[in-house]
């Protein structure tokens, strides 16, 4: 596993997570989600044109290039690409990124134990919330993605599978950015998040996506919007066993409104990786991350 070196936070960082700690997260996130929904012209194209400037959104590759041809916030963050903006791998057995980011960290699952950044750990139970679960990726691996704001944000299927049931589970609105996840402790288990179980060639595989400050909106491609509203009060989860649902690899997943995290898990041994696959590597929908053995 290689790990990522990170500078030391500076104090105004410090400051930024330690008053996450103290702010409704949940309040500003279903405020800015709404602020994000607002159609008038005037507002959402002012809104939209300073985050293009801000983060350097490359519009030439996606469905709709003019920014008013967006109806809101939300529906240009969450634009389409263009078709062949993004191609999956011509050989079957290739697992591929299932979003477009920043790795942050990747390599054997300890156990249970996954790693956030280096000398923090959290646990499988943990992320998945479900302990006969967490058994399946005992000592396999994983690879977490880091979605900035100028990101692509919808998520695609790594490796052709059925579904075989998701959850939702409820929790606070971090942000996900390196430094919140250097200075925060078990992050990714304290945010809300939904873990989708697919049955593949090689295996189970897990995809949990996790939300984030602000808008903070989760999205299935099966289900639609999840979030907002943001449930609190307990898990909600789904089995498909009437109908299965078979989602091809590249076919979408989900949509993420603002910046996220993607944490890909497979089990022990069904996987050659990449080497190109470690922390610190940008990596776009479509590319090989890994082979079946």
């Amino acid at each position: 596993m290689m790990l990522e070196e990170l500078p030391e936070p500076t104090r105004m960082e410090r400051l930024f997570v330690a008053l996450q700690r103290r702010l409704p997260t949940i309040g500003l996130s279903t405020f800015m989600f709404r602020i994000a929904e607002m159609r008038q012209p005037l507002i959402k194209n002012m809104m939209i044109r300073w985050f293009v400037a801000k983060y350097r959104v490359n519009l030439a590759e996606a469905e709709f290039e003019r920014i008013e041809d967006y109806l809101n916030f939300n529906t240009f963050f969450t634009r389409a690409l263009k078709n062949g903006a993004r191609k999956q791998p011509l050989d079957a057995d290739i697992v591929s990124s299932p979003a477009d980011g920043v790795i942050s960290q990747s390599g054997p699952i300890r156990g249970d134990a996954l790693l956030q950044v280096k000398g923090e750990e959290y646990t499988l139970g943990a992320l998945l919330a479900e302990t006969e679960l967490a058994e399946e990726f005992r000592d396999g691996h994983f690879c977490t993605i880091y979605l900035a704001p100028g990101d692509y944000h919808r998520v695609h299927m790594p490796f052709t599978g059925r579904l075989r049931r998701w959850a939702y589970i409820p929790g606070k609105l971090y942000s996900v950015n390196a430094v919140t996840s250097q200075l925060m402790p078990q992050l990714f288990v304290q945010n809300e998040r939904m873990v989708a179980m697919f049955d593949t060639q090689f295996g189970p595989m897990a995809v949990v996506m996790v939300g984030a400050l602000l808008v903070g909106g989760l999205q299935t491609s099966w289900l639609g919007r999840l979030t907002p509203p943001h449930h609190q009060e307990s898990a909600a989860s789904y089995y498909e066993q009437m109908n299965p649902l078979r989602l091809v690899r590249g076919a979408e997943l989900g949509q993420f409104h603002m910046g996220s995290t993607v944490i890909l898990l497979v089990p022990r041994g069904a996987l050659n990786w990449r080497d190109h696959v470690r922390a610190g590597r940008t990596v776009r929908v479509g590319e090989e991350l890994a082979e079946i053995v």
